[in-house]
C-alpha cells in the first residue's frame, strides 16, 4: 500500500457526513460491521482513478445541463485540490465513510460546500468502481509490459554474450542433446513475447468504459457516456449496463496471465537455483542478489530466484481467490466483488517486485562456460549425432539408433566418452565410419550443424535475438 494513502487515525463517531443510505435506517451501523465493511485501507490506492474518473463526470454533468457549468468547475478544480493533497500525503482517511469513493466525496462537500454533494448525480458505486478498476488494471497492464521488456533484453543480453557457450539440454532432468546457454535463454525469451501478448489482449478485451451504466440500469438523466469515454482513454463503451457493473473478468483474466508469467519465472527461477549448485556450477549471482548462511560460512544463497518461485504460489492463490469469489455471484453488483480488489493488488505487486529483483539479478549473473561445456562432454549428448552421421552414410535410422546405443553402452563400460575412441574402434562398430566422425560428434560443431529454424546454432539464435529486439522496438515505439 502507499504510504500516502494510508489512514493515519480511524475517526468514529465524528462524521460530518451521514452514511449515504442514511434515510433508510433508524439505527447507526455496528462499529464492527463498520470496520468489517470498509475497504479504504485497501482501495485508497485507488485514489487517482476515481478522482479522475469523478472530474470527467462532472465535467460531463456541467456540459450537458445537469448541474450548472459553474458547479461542474468548482468540483473539478476541488477534486484537483484534493488530489495534489493525496499526493503530497495531506489527507487522511477515515473508516467513517468506507471506501475511497465516499471518503473523496466527504472531503469535496467539506472544501467546496453543498455543491460538492451534486458529484454523483447520474451515477452509482457500483459503475464508479468499476471504472475505477479498469482505469487501474489499464494503467498496470502498461507497466508490467514495460518491466517484462526490461527483462527480455536481459535475457537477449546475456544471450549475445554467451553465443557459443556449449551446454548440456536436458529431458527428464537427463543430459540430452548438446545446445547453447544463448539457446536456453531465448527460450525464455520467447515465453515472455507471448506472455506480452496475451496481456495486449487481455488491455484490448478490456479497454470499454462503463461508467454510465449506473447502479446496473443505466440512469434516467441525459447523461453523454461517449464524452466521458474520450476524456478518459477507452477505446469503446460497454454495450450494456447490467454487465458493465457485474462482470470482472478481465481481472481474473489479468491474473491469469500474470500465473502464467509467473510460472515461467518460476521455471527459469529453478534452473538458476540448480545452475548456482556446485553440482553444476554453470552460473554465479552477484555478491548483491545472493544471500549467506547465519551457521556455514561457506554459503551464498540463491534466495532471489527461491523467492520468485515461492510466490508465484501466491499469484496463483489470487486467482484462485477471484475465479471463487465471482463463481456463484447472481447479476448484478454484490459486496463480494469487493474482495476483487486485494486480490488484483497483491498479485500486481508481487508480480512487479519480482521483474524488478529478478532483471538485474539476471543481468549481473556471471555464466561458467568451461563448465557447462565439461558438463556437456560427459553426457553422451553427441549420441543423436553418431545416429545422424551413420544415417547419413546410409545406414537405416533405427540401426543406427542401435548402434550407436552400444557403443554409448561400451564407452560407458570402459569410462570413455564418444570423442575418445579412436578411428579404428569406431570402424570397429561400423565400416562407415571415417575421420570426419570427429567433425560430426564436436560438440560446438553439433550445435552449429543444426542449422533448421529455431535451432542452437549461432545464425539461429542472432535471429532470434533479432526477433525479439524488434518485438521491444515496436512497442516502445507504441507507447514513446
Amino acid at each position: 500500500m502507499s504510504e500516502m494513502c494510508r489512514p493515519t487515525g480511524v475517526l468514529r463517531g465524528n462524521s460530518t457526513m451521514a452514511k449515504l443510505w442514511a434515510g433508510r435506517f433508524q439505527k447507526e451501523t455496528d462499529l464492527v460491521v463498520n470496520d468489517f465493511n470498509s475497504s479504504i485501507l485497501f482501495d485508497c490506492r485507488l485514489y487517482k482513478e476515481d478522482i479522475t474518473g469523478s472530474i470527467a463526470h462532472a465535467t460531463m454533468l456541467g456540459r450537458q445541463g445537469i448541474i450548472e457549468e459553474h458547479e461542474a468547475e468548482k468540483i473539478v478544480e476541488g477534486l484537483k485540490g484534493i488530489l495534489k493533497d493525496i499526493e503530497e500525503g495531506n489527507v487522511e482517511f477515515s473508516l467513517d465513510y468506507e471506501d475511497i469513493h465516499m471518503n473523496v466525496e466527504q472531503l469535496l462537500t467539506e472544501r467546496i460546500g453543498d455543491t460538492g454533494k451534486r458529484l454523483h448525480t447520474g451515477r452509482s458505486r457500483n459503475d464508479q468502481v468499476a471504472l475505477d478498476m479498469r482505469l487501474y488494471v489499464k494503467k498496470e497492464i502498461k507497466e508490467i509490459i514495460e518491466l517484462i521488456l526490461g527483462f527480455m533484453k536481459a535475457l537477449t543480453k546475456k544471450s549475445r554474450e554467451n553465443l557459443d557457450a556449449v551446454m548440456p539440454g536436458y529431458t527428464h532432468l537427463q543430459r540430452a542433446q548438446p545446445t547453447t546457454f544463448a539457446h536456453y535463454m531465448m527460450a525464455y525469451a520467447n515465453m515472455l513475447k507471448r506472455d506480452i501478448t496475451r496481456l495486449q489482449d487481455c488491455y484490448e478485451r478490456m479497454d470499454e468504459m462503463p461508467l454510465g451504466s449506473g447502479a446496473l440500469a443505466s440512469t434516467t438523466y441525459p447523461i453523454d457516456r461517449d464524452f466521458v469515454r474520450e476524456q478518459l482513454g477507452f477505446a469503446r463503451l460497454t454495450d450494456n449496463s447490467l454487465d458493465g457493473v457485474s462482470d470482472r473478468d478481465y481481472c481474473v483474466e489479468l491474473l491469469s496471465a500474470l500465473s502464467i508469467l509467473m510460472m515461467h519465472l518460476s521455471r527459469l527461477s529453478e534452473e538458476i537455483i540448480s545452475w548456482c549448485s556446485w553440482e553444476f556450477k554453470f552460473v554465479e549471482l552477484d555478491d548483491a542478489y545472493s544471500t549467506g548462511s547465519s551457521i556455514m560460512p561457506q554459503k551464498k544463497n540463491p534466495d532471489v530466484a527461491e523467492l520468485v518461485r515461492g510466490k508465484t504460489g501466491r499469484v496463483y492463490g489470487d486467482l484462485v481467490t477471484l475465479l471463487t469469489m465471482m463463481k456463484g455471484l447472481p447479476l448484478a453488483y454484490n459486496k463480494d466483488m469487493q474482495e476483487d480488489k486485494e486480490a488484483i493488488f497483491d498479485a500486481v505487486d508481487t508480480l512487479e517486485l519480482c521483474l524488478k529483483t529478478v532483471t538485474p539479478m539476471l543481468d549481473t549473473m556471471k555464466t561458467l562456460p568451461a563448465n557447462m561445456r565439461r558438463a556437456a562432454a560427459k553426457g553422451f549428448i553427441n549420441a543423436t549425432d553418431c545416429a545422424d552421421y551413420l544415417t547419413k552414410k546410409g545406414m537405416p535410422f533405427r540401426d543406427a539408433y542401435k548402434l550407436t546405443g552400444c557403443m554409448v553402452s561400451d564407452c560407458i563400460a570402459k569410462d570413455k566418452t564418444l570423442e575418445e575412441l579412436t578411428l579404428d574402434e569406431f570402424k570397429g562398430y561400423s565400416a562407415l565410419f571415417e575421420n570426419d566422425i570427429y567433425d560430426a560428434i564436436d560438440l560446438v560443431k553439433c550445435c552449429e550443424g543444426r542449422t533448421s529454424y529455431g535451432g542452437p546454432s549461432e545464425a539461429s539464435v542472432n535471429n532470434q535475438i533479432a526477433l525479439a529486439n524488434a518485438q521491444l522496438d515496436a512497442w516502445e515505439e507504441k507507447n514513446a
